[in-house]
């Protein structure tokens, strides 16, 4: 890790092997290094989550049968991953959002 990089904190969930398969993880694992190192990543792969806050977004990560999803937000100084979960559906369920708010929240009154 260089001394740009940004650090990664974990609010909640993780990627591991199984449930994702090591193809998915790994390119979870190259996303999340180009936004440490401060790179901005568009469609397809990331798209804005103006619905959970300022500076969120939803990296999209294709798997053999499932859809992931990884809710991050763009700190100064960190990427802030607020929740990992399968997407079935094209909308983000509203549980995921208002769960993601409220992480964010007492994060940030800490």
């Amino acid at each position: 890790m260089d001394d740009k990089d940004k650090v990664i904190v974990w609010l909640h969930s993780e990627i591991k092997t199984p449930p994702f398969t090591q193809a998915a993880r790994i390119e979870a694992g190259l996303l999340l290094r180009r936004l440490q190192q401060g790179e901005s990543i568009g469609l397809p792969q990331s798209r804005p989550m103006p619905s959970i806050g300022s500076h969120c977004h939803e990296l999209r990560v294709r798997d053999e049968n499932k859809n992931w999803r990884i809710i991050y937000r763009i700190d100064e100084d960190a990427i802030v991953i607020v929740e990992v979960f399968s997407k079935t559906t094209q909308e983000t369920p509203q549980g995921v959002i208002e769960t993601c708010q409220r992480r964010l929240r007492k994060f940030d009154n800490q």
